[in-house]
């Protein structure tokens, strides 16, 4: 047997030495500044309690409190004390030394025991032996227990080794990390330092100094308040205050910090992985005297934020509404690809017209305002909130740094183009319209029957993109055509009739052809009467949902649940969709009838101009329902991937050209996937941000901010008046009493009962089947234009759209009026 191993023994392995000796002998062979010292090893302690280890185990499971009496009662073996004895004179005459438990336990993958068990500086002499089998009895105490019970770790199966260590009389000490334990970033090494011994760093009593290094650099530090330090003293050590003129002063220059850093690389490479390193300084050496992996590191982390590329004004208002999730980096992938296809425009040279902020959709207002104010057409903003939702009059907006003459250069030529693009498209839409369907059905089949990832690859660049793209295209087309036909006929009508009649005359989208956006819950309700059957409704409308634009999420019509979540929403309602309709049929003819005694003879042109304004509403709304199924196919094509590359959902951490590398049999590019996730999971797990940002937006920093708001930011720190009052666009005009119940997403949505109030940040198409349940609806974001404002005047549910402030002003259970007419709601009492 041997009980002691020298420090930097070959022998000294996690079994014999346990993981703080193997890792200083490691470090020790490898050259690192490592005090001097030995091992005394696992066998010494096997050795020492094999007489009464069944004692121990009886008390470690009834009461650990005795087990320190029984390792007192017992005497060290001769021999086993005799060899420790020769060692520790080996090191020199009465040497202090640190006495560490080093457990076969200990810093294994996933777990740090470190602390669990005991550690005695500055022992001398004789008492190196009470202090050793002190070590022995903490591999017992109440914590070690309870961690090891915590992490599935037989007691039977465990020893401690100790390590016996020159005792550095540092004058500085501290912990350093390879990689930042808070982030995950593995460029940057953080060093804690502080002024002793260290083991007020470690014991949390003091506030360290904090420094990074980053790049071979100190890119960060910050002195801490250090009150007390760990000293040596003639009968062990002590904790002592810090002299006044230390406690503010920094530790660590930015020479030593480099230095550190150097050693804390060499440490890494040595283990290939981060480290959690423990050093001393005395005189201006560093020692090192424990690394261990870091243990629960984080994915390094990768930054999603286009605000960081100028002061810009951004707003989710439309498309943000659209697309209301932190998107995948695979999703990202396609809607970069929908938008340069679907809104060309926004490939104007010099301008960022979109962008992705914490993962999230955004639109570039600065580039419509600054575009609008050098066309000369500032005067007709109001088309633009329309579509996009309000700008608070009080918010200054910036512009792009682009001359007047430098935007007309790049949007005149643009727009000669775009003009030419629609017209063409507008001719082959029907043909598109009424094939589409069919079209990626075939696709999706097409996409199951692969059988390799190249096949698979020669697909996407075959059929699917050209397919997306023609479908992008043709959404594109159906939104320009008509001008502004939607904007003006609207403002006209309400010029002459007031808001509700106005509203009630622009109804009726239904009459000449299903409008797409009400295709789901009409659909519903012919499912609910035997009308059409599950699959049928599965195929025509499963392809619409709250989240239809993130591949990562199953479509309805791949999840039978959702469909029968759908239905049983539908039960108990007062009226179905079609008494909605009815209704909103009466109230319309009699709105024209007022219109034609009004204005005698101009009834029929007044009537073709909203047919035509109907027209352009349900082509956009085709336009943009087979755009979606297009981006059902997408999604097969992308859960294909994970199949025949055998990674599942690792596949929607991807970009879109690393997805086709990897299936042409690339596989490097997975080491991006841990950061992408990690980095997904970290924006998923906020808060949605606001409605208008501008300038540096951290999404991070803003949630982490009580007085954080929901409606606008500004990194100016220009301050927009806080509303007291819910006001917002006339959505749908009418005015109801009742309970306000705010949700915060569709999957909630059974929180709604018929009759109440729906609340929420945003509505897309995916909620509109539990519109007919809503006496009346109030959302943060939308616009007059929005898909959500139009199935509900359809349906001629009142609507307050784009209120900026609903969800933080008012509470679920309120008793509110909605005035759909004058875009208010009220708080009663």
């Amino acid at each position: 047997m041997r009980a002691v191993l020298p420090l930097d023994d070959a022998a000294a392995d996690l079994a014999t030495a346990g993981g703080k000796g193997a890792s200083l002998a490691r470090l020790t062979r490898a050259g690192l500044p490592v005090p001097g010292g030995f091992h005394v090893t696992t066998e010494a302690y096997r050795a020492f309690v094999a007489g009464f280890r069944e004692e121990i185990l009886r008390a470690a499971a009834a009461d650990p409190g005795a087990i320190p009496a029984l390792f007192a009662a017992h005497d060290m073996p001769g021999e086993i004390a005799a060899e420790i004895l020769r060692a520790y004179e080996g090191l020199g005459d009465d040497v202090p030394v640190a006495v560490r438990s080093s457990a076969t336990a200990e810093d294994l993958p996933g777990m740090s025991f470190a602390g669990q068990q005991d550690t005695y500086l500055n022992i001398r002499g004789d008492a190196l032996l009470d202090a050793v089998r002190r070590c022995w009895a903490s591999l017992w105490n109440a914590r070690a227990i309870a961690y090891r019970d915590q992490n599935g770790v037989p007691h039977e199966d465990v020893a401690l080794a100790v390590v016996v260590q020159e005792l550095v009389d540092a004058d500085a000490a501290g912990v350093m990390f390879t990689a930042d334990p808070v982030t995950g970033a593995r460029d940057a090494t953080v060093i804690n330092a502080s002024w002793g011994l260290g083991e007020a760093v470690v014991g949390g009593q003091v506030t360290p100094d904090a420094i990074v290094v980053t790049g071979g650099a100190v890119t960060e530090s910050r002195t801490g308040d250090k009150k007390v330090m760990t000293v040596r003293t003639a009968a062990g050590t002590e904790e002592r205050p810090v002299p006044e003129e230390l406690r503010g002063a920094p530790v660590l220059d930015d020479a030593q910090a480099l230095e550190l850093a150097g050693l804390g690389a060499r440490i890494q490479d040595l283990y290939g992985t981060p480290m959690d390193v423990e050093w001393t300084r005395r005189g201006g050496t560093f020692a090192i005297v424990q690394a261990r992996p870091i243990t629960g590191l984080k994915a390094p982390l990768e930054e999603w934020n286009d605000s960081l590329k100028g002061d810009y004004l951004w707003t989710a208002g439309n498309l943000g509404e659209a697309i209301p999730d932190v998107m995948t980096p695979i999703t990202w992938s396609f809607v970069r690809l929908f938008i340069r296809e679907a809104m060309s425009s926004s490939a104007l040279p010099g301008f960022d017209l979109v962008g992705n902020i914490g993962g999230r959709f955004y639109m570039n207002l600065s580039v419509v305002h600054s575009v609008a104010r050098a066309l000369g057409m500032s005067g007709r903003l109001g088309a633009v909130e329309q579509v996009f939702g309000k700008v608070p009059a009080s918010l200054d907006v910036p512009m792009v740094r682009v001359s007047r003459w430098g935007i007309m250069k790049r949007v005149l030529p643009m727009a000669v183009h775009l003009q030419r693009r629609v017209r063409a498209n507008l001719k082959a839409m029907p043909a598109f319209l009424a094939t589409s369907q069919q079209r990626c059905e075939e696709l999706r089949e097409r996409v199951a029957a692969t059988g390799s990832g190249p096949e698979l690859a020669g697909l996407w660049e075959r059929e699917i993109r050209p397919h997306m793209v023609t479908s992008c295209r043709m959404l594109e087309a159906a939104g320009r055509q008509g001008g502004s036909t939607l904007v003006y006929t609207r403002d006209r009508l309400r010029k002459m009739m007031g808001e509700v009649d106005a509203e009630a005359m622009l109804t009726g989208v239904n009459i000449d052809g299903e409008l797409a956006s009400m295709g789901p819950v009409m659909g519903l309700s012919r499912l609910v009467r035997g009308e059409i059957t599950r699959d049928e409704f599965a195929r025509t409308y499963g392809h619409r949902g709250p989240h239809e634009f993130e591949v990562s999420i199953p479509r309805p019509g791949e999840d039978p649940a959702r469909i029968e979540a759908l239905i049983e929403g539908l039960r108990g309602m007062k009226d179905d969709t079609e008494a909605l309709l009815e209704r909103q049929r009466e109230a319309r003819e009699r709105a024209w009838a007022r219109f034609a005694q009004r204005y005698p003879g101009k009834e029929a042109k007044m009537r073709a101009r909203v047919q035509r304004w109907n027209a352009v509403v349900r082509d956009r709304e085709s336009a943009r329902s087979e755009n979606m199924r297009a981006f059902w196919v997408l999604r097969a094509f992308t859960v294909r991937a994970g199949e025949l590359t055998g990674i599942g959902d690792d596949v929607f951490s991807l970009y879109l050209d690393e997805l086709l590398a990897l299936l042409r049999g690339d596989r490097s590019v997975l080491e991006r996937v841990p950061a992408r996730r990690a980095t997904y999971e970290r924006y998923a797990a906020l808060p949605p941000y606001p409605v208008l940002i501008v300038g540096h937006f951290d999404p991070v920093r803003w949630a982490a901010d009580p007085a954080r708001r929901a409606d606008v930011y500004d990194a100016r720190g220009a301050s927009v008046p806080v509303s007291e009052t819910v006001t917002g666009f006339p959505g749908a005009p009418g005015v109801v009493e009742g309970i306000a119940r705010v949700i915060s997403g569709p999957e909630d949505g059974d929180r709604l009962k018929p009759g109440e109030i729906l609340v929420t940040t945003l509505t897309n198409v995916g909620w509109t089947p539990m519109f007919p349940r809503a006496a009346a609806v109030v959302t943060d974001m939308g616009a007059p234009l929005s898909h959500a404002s139009i199935v509900a005047r359809e349906l001629g549910i009142p609507a307050v759209v784009g209120t900026g402030n609903a969800t933080m002003r008012l509470r679920d259970g309120d008793r509110i009026r909605v005035d759909g007419e004058r875009g208010t709601v009220e708080l009663l009492a």
